[in-house]
């Protein structure tokens, strides 16, 4: 416990609060972007040295996050390909968008940029984004990370990107209060969830913690219930969102907000998710690994008493019809189409995706999307890290689509209306299908 106290004094908790949505083949992957990179910086074929060629990185890594960035990664690319330079932007992400907009608007973008997840096919769709599937060793790199991850970088059947680091939600429960409902390990499945918190309702306590109604909340809910937003290939929604298997997941949904068994903090009551599960009140919430960091740090537990290593239990969203699903979050890679230095910045998106620089910033608490980087992180003093790289094997991604932003305002209404009893789950779904459908034409 005191290794992990010094780990989170290093400042995972401001990483994973600003994380709050990998490559195949490890060494052999460097070892193919050096030979490509190396071609690429002599392209002359002389003899001379080859020029050094500069590429700009724009980030929002946090603090702690840019040191590691600065005094390891940096320093380890450069050493493996002298004929780049790395310059390092660190940019506020309040305002953000708005700049990478300007940027691109005005030739001014960098190489390569580390983009928010939701971000990625709105500007692909805008035509500012390098294809990366095209690009070679690209199919390697997709071989070896998480499918979900990967498959937030997907507009209109190519990759803009490429995952750079990853986060889910998992179950988290007070283990006080799973005792009281007669449990001593997470529940697997959603008739065991449902079935503890009606054991709680008796005892004016709530058991399942969806903590909002909006897609980060609920998603994992509906999609484990057989929900589904779209078609694979994220063209359709009439017919996937209102399908049979959905209403039945909101009506689910709906049920349990009638019978008293989701926490207050659904539709913004009181105790907040956090201050509910510490205090007993909720037995369980779902959440990133924030929570642990958070809640972990010295002055927190002396602030609270709340010692959530000690206090919580922790498992995979439980099972339902459509399986134990999650909801992902993290950022992407993406290189800008105006780039001066394509080959170059792709040979370091390779390189960052590879097994060992993505354990260098695993050290803060970013999950790899490098399946093996992710498997070595078990074993790196985070007591809590392996139940999210496991549930990062079924989580799936917000629905990677240029007008995300306008189809969420849809899903989240809909939902809405539905638990408030404003409409039937049916009628909300069969609105919200039809409303999205004509924002996609």
């Amino acid at each position: 416990m005191k290794r992990f106290k010094k780990y989170l004094a290093g400042g995972f908790a401001l990483v994973m609060i600003f994380t709050l949505a990998a490559c195949g083949g490890g060494n052999n992957d460097g070892n193919t972007a050096s030979h490509s990179g190396n071609e690429a910086s002599n392209a002359g074929g002389s003899d001379a040295p080859a020029k050094k060629v500069t590429i700009e990185y724009w980030h929002t890594y946090s603090d702690a996050e840019e040191k590691v960035l600065t005094e390891k990664v940096k320093p380890a690319f450069e050493a493996a390909y002298p004929n780049i330079e790395l310059k390092l932007t660190r940019m506020p992400y309040e305002g953000l968008k708005q700049q990478v907009i300007a940027g691109v608007a005005g030739d001014a973008a960098p190489d390569l940029m580390r983009m928010d997840i939701i971000w990625v096919p709105e500007f692909a769709s805008q035509g500012a984004l390098k294809n990366l599937g095209e690009m070679e060793g690209f199919d390697e790199i997709k071989a070896n990370v998480f499918e979900g991850p990967m498959a937030t970088n997907l507009y209109e059947g190519n990759y803009y990107g490429v995952p750079v680091n990853t986060n889910t939600k998992i179950a988290i429960y007070n283990k006080d209060t799973l005792a009281e409902a007669g449990l001593t390990e997470a529940p697997k499945t959603m008739d065991e969830l449902v079935a503890a918190a009606e054991a709680l309702k008796a005892k004016g306590k709530y058991g399942i913690g969806i903590s909002g109604v909006h897609a980060w909340a609920l998603t994992p809910y509906f999609w484990s219930l057989g929900g589904t937003i779209t078609n694979e290939d994220y063209t359709k929604v009439d017919g996937y969102l209102n399908s049979e298997a959905s209403v039945k997941a909101l009506e689910t949904i709906v049920e349990w907000h009638n019978k008293g068994l989701i926490v207050p903090a659904l539709l913004g009551g009181e105790p907040g998710a956090w201050d509910g599960l510490k205090s007993g009140e909720y037995m369980m919430v779902d959440d990133g690994p924030w929570f642990y960091s958070v809640l972990s740090s010295e002055q927190e537990m002396a602030n609270s008493g709340f010692d959530p290593m000690e206090k919580t239990v922790r498992g995979l969203i439980p099972a339902g019809p459509g399986g134990s699903r999650s909801v992902i979050g993290g950022e992407n890679l993406v290189i800008f189409e105006n780039s001066k230095h394509p080959e170059e910045a792709w040979t370091f998106a390779k390189w960052m995706l590879s097994e060992e620089p993505q354990k260098m910033m695993a050290e803060l608490g970013l999950i790899p999307t490098n399946k093996a980087a992710a498997e070595a992180m078990k074993e790196m003093n985070i007591p809590f890290i392996a139940e999210y790289v496991q549930q990062l094997e079924t989580a799936l991604p917000r629905t990677p689509i240029a007008k995300w932003g306008e189809m969420e305002a849809i899903f989240n209404l809909a939902f809405e209306k539905a638990i408030r009893g404003e409409m039937k789950p049916k009628e909300a779904l069969d609105e919200a299908a039809a409303q999205i459908e004509a924002i996609l034409k």
